[in-house]
């Protein structure tokens, strides 16, 4: 079943390559979606797919790139968007 995720990274996550991590985990995985810095400092991902490998891409996103630190995420399911093609960073 196709489904989206919108999360919200909180902690250490800009400047340390975190919006890559996010790209290469997401394309590894053949999610479509996007990462962007938000001003408040935090990481916003959308990202669409198959349910399990959606809780795949979270869990790894929870362990983030070396250098970051992630101190808390919002996770809001929601419908599939089919007219996303592949995953970008904003």
């Amino acid at each position: 079943m196709q489904l989206g995720v919108h999360i919200v990274v909180e902690g250490f996550v800009q400047g340390v390559g975190f919006r890559y991590f996010v790209l290469r985990q997401a394309s590894t995985l053949g999610l479509r979606g996007y990462a962007r810095n938000l001003y408040n400092g935090a990481v916003e991902i959308e990202a669409f797919g198959d349910r399990s490998v959606l809780e795949e891409f979270i869990k790894a996103v929870k362990v983030g790139p070396r250098a970051a630190h992630v101190a808390d995420m919002k996770i809001q399911w929601k419908d599939d968007d089919p007219t996303r093609k592949g995953f970008e960073i904003r």
